[in-house]
């Protein structure tokens, strides 16, 4: 694997680690500390995450014309500076969500020109850079979450200040390694873009397959977000500590670190197309939910954990990877921008959606709704490179 890739799993995993610390916290600051309703939780949840929607596009577009270095040291700077902000000014709700929305603006600048960047350090590498990221990313979510317990000690709004000090940590990170990387990286000649852009949406065949892709990839977020926003809730209304909880994600980041030689040999000995493996992953994250609805221990939820890490080992590094093998010369970071924003769309509307749920019904009935959407999602996994079919007709038809 290059140096630079190493490089960027360092830098990845240091951002996750500072996320971490807050993001399985949200929900509860919020009920228990500024006294909102889950309802009200999932709005904030829903803002912070459209703001990643939106830096996410602009990310994607800006490693395409600017380059790697800048992109990211914009959206970097960004975050650093709303967790400051929210380390000191986190009393209020409105305040709270402010800053909240301004951290996922900057990650999500940062996330697609991170991916682009893996793809354009290693081109020959196929999925193993995205896969390298994915690792990277739960590396830093195993961290995090392992020290969880230690920094909310004394005060469970000590997060702020962790999450501040390592986002700072990051943009430093960031200045001094990746300044040689320069504009080089990423960015390419206006022409090519105008080029790119004079297609008509409809004969974009190739942007057609990732959006069908994305539709299960935004499912799948759907679900894998009430663990962020709800379950968590819902397992200290069962008397189940948080500590314990904190470590449910410990154990998915250390599963996902040192299970991928099992992963990797399950690919080789079923010989699982990309599609393929997306199939089974979402299959396999159904089945999760459906263990969720018998849920009441914390030995059921250990093992629902450990069915859905495993989908996600088969779906998260698979969309990426779509999208980078789709993406036409030049437009690497918007098409990995599409990528990451949908992700954030799915973090956006989930936790609202199941507080919704949850609200007004059942947890339960939340878990099984999620289990049948996956499913009827599997049409899309299946189906989505049709597009390239009538792509590849056109240019027979053109010879």
């Amino acid at each position: 694997m290059p140096k630079s890739i190493w490089i960027l799993i360092i830098a990845t995993a240091i951002n996750i680690t500072g996320a971490s610390f807050l993001w399985p916290l949200n929900a509860v600051i919020m009920t228990q500390v500024l006294g909102q309703t889950l309802t009200a939780s999932g709005i904030v949840l829903m803002i912070n995450a459209g703001a990643g929607v939106l830096g996410s596009l602009i990310g994607g577009r800006l490693f395409d014309k600017l380059g790697a270095y800048r992109t990211i040291l914009i959206g970097a700077s960004t975050s650093a500076s709303a967790s400051v902000l929210l380390a000191f000014f986190f009393e209020t709700y409105t305040l709270y969500g402010l800053f909240l929305a301004c951290m996922g603006f900057g990650s999500g600048m940062m996330a697609p020109a991170m991916y682009a960047l893996a793809g354009s350090l290693w081109p020959d590498g196929g999925r193993r850079p995205f896969n390298a990221i994915y690792v990277a990313q739960n590396v830093g979510v195993s961290l995090g979450t392992a020290l969880i317990g230690i920094v909310t000690l004394v005060r469970l709004t000590d997060v702020f200040i962790a999450n501040a000090a390592v986002h700072v940590f990051m943009l430093g990170f960031i200045a001094y390694f990746f300044r040689h990387w320069g504009g080089q990286l990423g960015r390419t000649a206006d022409s090519s873009l105008s080029i790119s852009h004079k297609v008509p949406f409809k004969r974009q065949y190739r942007l057609h397959a990732l959006i069908i892709v994305c539709g299960a990839f935004f499912i799948s977020w759907l679900g894998y977000t009430q663990w962020q926003a709800n379950v968590s809730v819902h397992i200290q209304d069962l008397g189940i500590a948080l500590p314990l909880y904190s470590v449910l994600w410990t154990i998915n980041g250390l599963l996902i670190v040192f299970a991928q030689p099992l992963i990797a040999l399950v690919i080789r000995r079923f010989r699982l197309s990309i599609k393929g493996q997306m199939t089974a992953g979402i299959i396999i994250f159904a089945l999760s939910y459906i263990v969720l609805t018998q849920a009441s221990v914390f030995s059921m939820f250990l093992v629902a954990m450990l069915i859905l890490t495993i989908g996600e080992m088969f779906v998260w590094p698979a969309v990426p990877t779509i999208a980078n093998q789709l993406s036409p010369k030049g437009r690497e970071g918007s098409y990995q921008g599409i990528v990451n924003s949908i992700s954030t769309g799915g973090r956006m509307i989930g936790p609202l959606l199941g507080g919704l749920i949850v609200d007004f019904y059942s947890i339960e009935l939340l878990f099984f709704i999620i289990s049948g959407l996956l499913l009827l999602s599997l049409p899309l996994v299946r189906l989505y490179d049709r597009p390239l079919q009538k792509e590849e007709k056109l240019k027979q038809s053109a010879s």
